[in-house]
Order: C-alpha cells, then sequence, then structure tokens
C-alpha cells in the first residue's frame, strides 16, 4: 500500500487532500501542524511521501524539511511543499531547505496527482538502487573470501592454486583474500634458528 502524510493546519484543505490521496490509492496519514507530523515521522514505518503546508504553527514546511534532512534517514522520502507563495526566493528557499518538490494553492488536482505519483517513482527508485547497492557490497565482501579446501603439501607446507602449481602460503594469502601479512618469529623457530650462545 502506498502511504503519504499529510501536514497541512488548514482544515478544509487537510480534509480535500485526505479524500483525493485515498480515491488515487493511498494510505493516509495526517497532522494539523508541523510538530504532529515530526511527532509522526519519527516513528518507525513512517510514510516516506511528504506534503507539508509551507506556513503552519509549531514547524513550518520548511523547518520540517530542515529536520528530516539533518536526521539522515534511512529511507527514502520525497517531500512536497504546498504554498501560496508565489515569490521564486521563497520557493527556492524551500527547495534548498530538503523540499524535493512544490505546488502552488490553490492547486489543480491532476498536477497534484501526478506530482505524487512523481514522488511514488523516485522513492522506488531510490529503494530499488538501495538494495542492488547491499547485494553488490555483499557480493563484493565475498569475492576476496577463501571457502572450501586447499590443497596443502604436508611437508613443505607449499598450496597448489587454480592453475596446478606449487606456492608459498603467504604468496598464496596475500594473492587471493583480502589479508596483509607482516613476517615475524614463532618461539620454536627463534630457538631454532637463532639460539641463545
Amino acid at each position: 500500500m502506498k502511504r503519504v502524510l499529510i501536514a497541512e493546519d488548514d482544515l478544509t484543505s487537510r480534509e480535500i487532500l485526505k479524500v483525493l490521496l485515498a480515491k488515487w490509492g493511498y494510505e493516509v496519514s495526517a497532522a494539523k501542524n508541523g510538530l504532529e507530523a515530526w511527532e509522526i515521522l519519527k516513528k518507525p514505518g513512517a510514510p516516506n511521501l511528504l506534503i507539508f503546508d509551507w506556513m503552519m504553527p509549531e514547524l513550518d514546511g520548511p523547518d520540517l524539511c530542515r529536520r528530516l534532512a539533518k536526521r539522515r534517514n534511512k529511507n527514502p522520502v520525497y517531500i512536497i511543499l504546498l504554498t501560496a507563495l508565489t515569490d521564486k526566493e521563497k520557493i527556492v528557499e524551500g527547495l534548498d531547505a530538503g523540499a524535493n518538490d512544490y505546488i502552488c494553492k490553490p492547486f489543480d488536482h491532476n498536477e497534484l496527482r501526478a506530482r505524487i505519483e512523481v514522488g511514488r517513482r523516485m522513492i522506488e527508485l531510490e529503494e530499488s538502487l538501495a538494495k542492488r547497492n547491499h547485494e553488490l557490497q555483499e557480493a563484493l565482501d565475498n569475492v576476496k573470501t577463501l571457502e572450501g579446501i586447499l590443497p596443502i603439501c604436508m611437508y613443505c607446507k607449499k598450496i597448489r592454486n587454480d592453475n596446478e602449481a606449487w606456492e608459498k602460503i603467504d604468496s598464496y594469502l596475500v594473492e587471493n583474500t583480502n589479508v596483509g601479512l607482516s613476517h615475524s618469529l614463532c618461539p620454536e623457530c627463534l630457538e631454532k634458528h637463532y639460539p641463545e650462545e
């Protein structure tokens, strides 16, 4: 189910948005001010498609955007600001605060639906990309992992590599793992090769 959070202090606007979004197949959570919206967003499993009114009591839309940006949410969010402001500087301020899009009030229903669908697709793409990156990282972590049985000479301790050649174990480990080696002497070899006089 597609989920969306509305933060709108005007009751009529909030109800219109709820009805429209439900009609378009969204599960809707609604807040009457920015602080109430922030409390919803702090909970696990909060919606990630967000519609914030610009001017609200407690916290306004851009303040909510800034708080979300600082939080470094693991889940992607897409924020649409609703605003009666038409001043381009204000719109830029909202986008700089972290909003992904804006729509001017009074809004056209079809335009709002189209912009929300863009947001939904963006979230799906980000989630898909994050999943793919996780899978690639797991694959990369396993690339240099030794697994299975290694043929080793019982006398000289050389290892047979994939080319059927025998090589020293330290060379083999450096070439086939993410291991770095530092050479030292164990107590037995120290006594054998450097006996105290």
